[in-house]
């Protein structure tokens, strides 16, 4: 969990809103959506102009939670 102190605050899992899935800010947007726009090609500007509510600070801390799961994730051969 290299990156946790620069996402904690912003990264919030509640198990009632979308599936228990990662959301910015305990609003209604996951990381797996902000991942999908930015693999979609969409900037940073593209996305907070479509969705005012979230900050360069919000995009930022998905892209460290995707990178310090996928740090934390082990995958073993069958």
């Amino acid at each position: 969990m290299q990156y946790q102190e620069q996402y904690r605050k912003i990264i919030t899992i509640e198990p009632g809103k979308r599936g228990g899935k990662p959301c910015i800010r305990a609003m209604r947007i996951t990381v797996g959506d902000i991942l999908g726009w930015l693999g979609t090609g969409m900037s940073f500007d593209e996305i907070i102009d479509d969705f005012p509510e979230l900050t360069r600070e919000d995009i930022q801390a998905a892209l460290l939670f995707a990178a310090d799961r996928d740090d934390s994730t082990l995958l073993m051969a069958a």
